[in-house]
């Protein structure tokens, strides 16, 4: 028996507005619980919602963005079902008429290009936290979420691998970052996913019972989890069982899923539209300022690196995967105009080093300037690209920029012919043997002379040089 896997992905972005969507409390993070309310966040008798323009503006964004329909009358709904950090009772959301529909992106999985179709993307507003105290058998409930902006963008069940799975939301991630409408902090709550799977024999038109997969705050766990999952429900129906409709949680400790509940249905929460909202209307005018402001996006610049830099296509991908990244790219060329150099020394020296730090390139201690001018030493002979790797770690550890470095250790290359002649003749006559196998046509032994003078000069001899005055010498 061979199966097919389906999946569909659920995206929650919170949009980086001041405020929350319905009222004019704070979304600032991590401040004491419950401060960050007011009695519509708190659901009190007698409040009324007062719509953010902002976040209509950043839905409308992230569906220009992703070739969706935007839909110019759009309305909200409430969503019906009861827990302690929900204070309504409710959740004001869209159901029947999204601000934006049928949309699709592109990913790019084993050099293979693949359209996801997008059922809709519509705004809502968050629901509190739950806060388990382990110590004690209680929870506490903190409403500083309540009400702060999102979107939920749906995709289609086009995705057939975990891989997929974990491009797509890299892309999707990708394009929020671009727009600016979104921090994409996982860790904080800010991008979050819920990821529905079934798997069906190949062929088969017929979607199998799906389950949905909650807890998964990083790519690299969404990958692990559907992977789990997958072959967990493979091993199921091999076996002649059936599939259970359940949200599952997701343990990466465990690298195991765990049932939450049984999964609801959209009937279940009894969707109608909210009494105290009127239908949103998107005018023609301000649709088409929001597309005059819309910047450049990931597909687009990754084009442009290609056509007008000449860049292989694996280095446009990498440097457009994030949008800082692409800036300090062009920031550095703008003093260092050799794309394929900067690239070389971004994508091995700097996205190693960053990784190796876990920081994020908004932390980087080098600027795009001292990473330009640290290339152009290089180029001018006055350190060696050896050499150059040691300044940039300095670089990166104090932020002083590479003159000062280099002026600091005493790093300029060596290349006086005459200083460094001496030293080869001294290296030449204290080795005899090297000479005679150099003599007897073992011409490797040339990197232990040039290994030799790299050590009595501390790297700093120009390599260059260095060959040619030991080529002299050992060919007299």
């Amino acid at each position: 028996m061979e199966f097919e896997t389906v999946i569909g992905l659920e995206v929650h972005a919170q949009m980086s507005t001041n405020t929350k969507i319905f009222c004019g409390c704070s979304t600032e993070f991590g401040k004491p619980p419950n401060t960050n309310t007011c009695p519509l966040c708190l659901g009190l008798p007698g409040v009324l919602p007062v719509l953010n323009r902002k976040v209509v503006e950043y839905a409308i964004k992230m569906g220009l963005a992703t070739n969706c329909r935007i839909n110019q009358t759009n309305v909200f709904a409430r969503k019906n079902y009861f827990y302690p950090d929900l204070p309504k009772g409710y959740q004001i959301s869209q159901f029947d008429l999204p601000i934006a529909e049928h949309g699709w992106i592109e990913i790019e999985v084993a050099d293979k290009i693949k359209r996801i179709g997008l059922t809709r993307i519509h705004m809502e507003e968050d629901a509190g936290k739950l806060i388990h105290d382990d110590r004690e058998p209680q929870s506490y409930v903190d409403l500083n979420r309540t009400g702060t902006p999102l979107i939920e963008i749906v995709s289609e069940p086009d995705l057939r691998s975990a891989e997929e799975a974990s491009a797509y939301l890299k892309k999707v991630h990708a394009i929020l970052r671009y727009l600016d409408i979104c921090d994409g902090n996982m860790q904080e709550g800010s991008f979050r996913c819920d990821a529905n799977i079934s798997l069906r024999l190949l062929g088969q038109e017929e979607l199998g019972t799906r389950t949905e997969l909650k807890n998964m705050n990083s790519f690299r766990n969404v990958q692990r989890a559907l992977e789990y999952e997958e072959r967990r429900q493979r091993d199921i129906l091999l076996e002649g069982g059936k599939v259970i409709q359940q949200t599952l949680l997701w343990d990466p400790d465990s690298g195991k899923t765990s049932s939450m509940r049984s999964k609801e249905e959209a009937h279940d929460y009894r969707y109608f539209p909210d009494p105290d909202l009127v239908p949103v209307e998107i005018s023609a005018e301000w649709l088409a300022e929001v597309k005059e402001t819309q910047p450049e996006l990931p597909d687009e610049r990754k084009a442009r690196f290609m056509e007008e830099l000449e860049l292989p296509g694996y280095d446009a991908v990498i440097l457009t995967s994030e949008r800082e990244l692409a800036d300090f790219f062009e920031e550095s060329l703008a003093i260092y105009p050799n794309a394929k150099k900067l690239s070389n020394w971004i994508m091995t020296e700097l996205i190693r080093e960053l990784r190796d730090r876990d920081q994020e390139i908004g932390q980087c201690q080098v600027s795009p300037a001292h990473l330009a001018k640290l290339l152009a030493l290089i180029e001018k002979g006055t350190i060696s690209g050896k050499i150059a790797k040691k300044v940039f770690l300095e670089m990166l550890e104090t932020g002083k920029d590479a003159d000062t470095v280099v002026k600091e250790k005493n790093l300029v290359q060596m290349s006086d012919e005459g200083d460094l002649l001496q030293i080869v003749q001294e290296i030449v006559a204290a080795n005899p043997e090297q000479v005679k196998q150099f003599k007897d046509g073992k011409t490797k032994v040339m990197g232990f002379f040039v290994g030799q003078l790299m050590q009595k000069t501390k790297g700093r001899a120009n390599p260059k040089m260095a060959n040619k005055l030991f080529g002299d010498a050992l060919n007299k």
